[in-house]
């Protein structure tokens, strides 16, 4: 699923604009109103900085603007980040409501995170990133094809403010290079690891390709000039990056370990990075024997010539659905786990369906795994989250097939994680039954998103064939390799080629998804793969404290329903509230 980036910015428009953007409904509670109007203050500074993320919650005032790369951009983040910090401090002091002051608390300890996180990027990194994604994935979003045709029109100007043709505008590219080129002289900065710059170089011009296909697709027109300004301007910005970055970049991919420490806990994992090697460590074998045993049975039924759980995946995937195929198998199998989710009272389903599709190659390039594309959630009008299933990785250092998605009995487990009752559920909840944005975005990280995804799957496991419930088990022995090798290749016990190595020859992944893998931890997303497992730990201990305080009045559909609808809580404040309302029941 996409890790939602929070960049917090100065303050300067009144808060009531978003009074009525951000209510869901009349019917709404006005605790949900109030805290609404304190999430808009966040809003409002993130629009200025960085307002791709508005636009990706839906607010679509800010569709037009682009990322701020301005001089001291840095400098005045911190301050606005400061002012309003100052400002949510005084709303807590002066509010009576408990709820609105626990959503006030998550804002305050969002924008600290982020501002913590800023200054020490600032401190410690060259400010690069790659570019061409970035304004792939700023232009995607409007472009989507569950926005209406309004939204869409404002892609044209973003095009047009990326490739600096809007009056008072500078290429974005040109920005770039500036406030990288301006701390070159800083001793002591980190430079960015080679396999990223080598991996951005080659993705490039899928980026530029996706954009233009991102376009035609729409059925906009006049975009094409602004496109060709922006491909020239972004091939500029690749040779630079090839001439002047790429010679010094680190040839080791270990971050700077507070960095490190940073990168864990702000996606909510409450743990030292050895505690999570412990916890992976342990979790991986317990798994592996209850694989070993499952794949033991089912090699005796199909009379396979290997038992070892290996063999038997790799076995199961020789056979592979064709690309034609793929959806209407995905969507089946949607369609059969909602009626047993129904049947066996596992959690109240939402109203609206949900949507499945392919990912494109730029997407792919993007994001190599499957995802869950989230649904606005101010303003939305209808629109559902996306289950987004790509079947390349262009990364891969081969040409071995994708075949970790295409086996039948496959489709199980990840329809379960990405649509339902995983991810797809949570935020279609969140918007048919209304939560408060602090619940909903600000207080997201990947451990209170991810830990329902894997939770989700072990909810469906029993009622899976028996080959299903294998593949659903080697995907959670990944999930617990996860949490040992993220934090061993960060910490230079083993390089991001071991980790690979690994998952293809223990956990039975193909090159390409292995690859994805060693590439998440080494410089995609640090630190955030831990967060699948201590997710999952603490959703499984907050069930059995449930269980032990309701005894044989437990109900599990009510109990998921009460998680559910405490938004992306993260594990603490999700116990408090949880067991709060369980008080309540007995």
């Amino acid at each position: 699923m996409r890790s939602r980036k929070l960049c917090f910015l100065s303050f300067t428009l009144a808060s009531g604009i978003f009074c009525v953007l951000l209510s869901a409904s009349a019917a709404e509670p006005p605790w949900i109103a109030a805290s609404d109007r304190n999430s808009a203050i966040v809003i409002e500074m993130q629009g200025a900085f960085h307002p791709e993320f508005a636009s990706e919650l839906g607010v679509d005032r800010f569709d037009a603007a682009v990322l701020d790369l301005n001089p001291e951009n840095a400098k005045r983040y911190d301050a606005a980040a400061g002012r309003v910090l100052e400002l949510l401090a005084a709303k807590r002091k002066a509010e009576s409501d408990p709820k609105v002051r626990q959503d006030l608390d998550i804002l305050i300890e969002a924008v600290e995170s982020r501002r913590r996180t800023s200054a020490l990027e600032h401190r410690l990194l060259i400010p690069y990133f790659d570019l061409p994604r970035h304004i792939f994935e700023g232009l995607k979003v409007l472009l989507d094809a569950r926005n209406r045709e309004s939204r869409q029109r404002s892609a044209l100007q973003r095009l047009r403010r990326y490739a600096g043709i809007e009056p008072g505008t500078v290429p974005l590219a040109e920005l770039a290079r500036a406030r990288a080129s301006e701390r070159f002289a800083t001793p002591k900065l980190v430079w960015p690891y080679e396999g990223q710059v080598r991996q951005n170089l080659d993705n490039s011009e899928r980026y530029i390709a996706g954009i233009a296909e991102l376009f035609r697709s729409s059925g906009l027109r006049d975009w094409e000039t602004a496109h060709a300004r922006l491909a020239a301007q972004l091939r500029n910005h690749s040779e630079w990056v090839k001439t002047v970055v790429l010679p010094r970049a680190r040839k080791e991919h270990t971050l700077p370990r507070e960095l490190y420490a940073d990168r864990l806990k702000t996606t909510g994992v409450d743990l030292e990075p050895e505690q999570a090697i412990s916890m992976g460590a342990f979790a991986f074998t317990e798994i592996r024997d209850e694989a070993a045993r499952l794949a033991a049975r089912i090699a005796r039924e199909r009379n396979l010539a290997s038992a070892d759980y290996r063999d038997v995946i790799r076995e199961l995937k020789r056979s592979p659905v064709p690309p034609d195929r793929i959806l209407v198998l995905y969507r089946d199998r949607l369609k059969a786990i909602e009626e047993i989710v129904a049947r066996e009272r596992i959690i109240s389903l939402p109203q609206r369906a949900a949507s499945i599709r392919l990912a494109s190659e730029a997407e792919s390039a993007a994001i190599a795994a499957p995802f869950m594309n989230p649904p606005r959630l101010v303003g939305n009008r209808g629109e559902v989250g996306e289950f987004v299933l790509p079947l390349t990785n262009p990364n891969a250092k081969s040409s071995d097939p994708v075949d970790d998605f295409t086996a039948e009995a496959a489709a199980w487990t990840l329809t379960a994680h990405e649509a339902r009752p995983g991810h797809e559920l949570q935020f279609a909840a969140m918007v048919e039954g209304g939560v408060s944005l602090a619940r909903a975005a600000f207080a997201f990280n990947s451990t209170n998103a991810e830990g329902w995804g894997l939770y989700a799957e072990s909810l469906m496991i029993p009622y899976f064939p028996l080959e299903g419930q294998l593949f659903s088990l080697q995907l959670r022995l990944l999930r617990a390799a996860r949490a040992f090798l993220d934090p061993m290749v960060n910490l230079g016990r083993m390089n991001p080629d071991e980790a690979k190595a690994f998952l293809m020859r223990e956990v039975a992944l193909s090159e390409p998804f292995a690859q994805q893998e060693a590439d998440r931890y080494a410089f995609r997303m640090p630190g955030q793969a831990v967060s699948y497992f201590y997710g999952y730990t603490r959703l499984r201990e907050l069930r059995l404290k449930a269980e032990l305080a309701l005894g044989p009045r437990f109900e599990q559909r009510r109990f998921h329903d009460l998680v559910i609808a405490q938004g992306l809580l993260p594990p603490k404040l999700l116990e408090q509230a949880v067991m709060q309302e369980i008080e309540r029941m007995r």
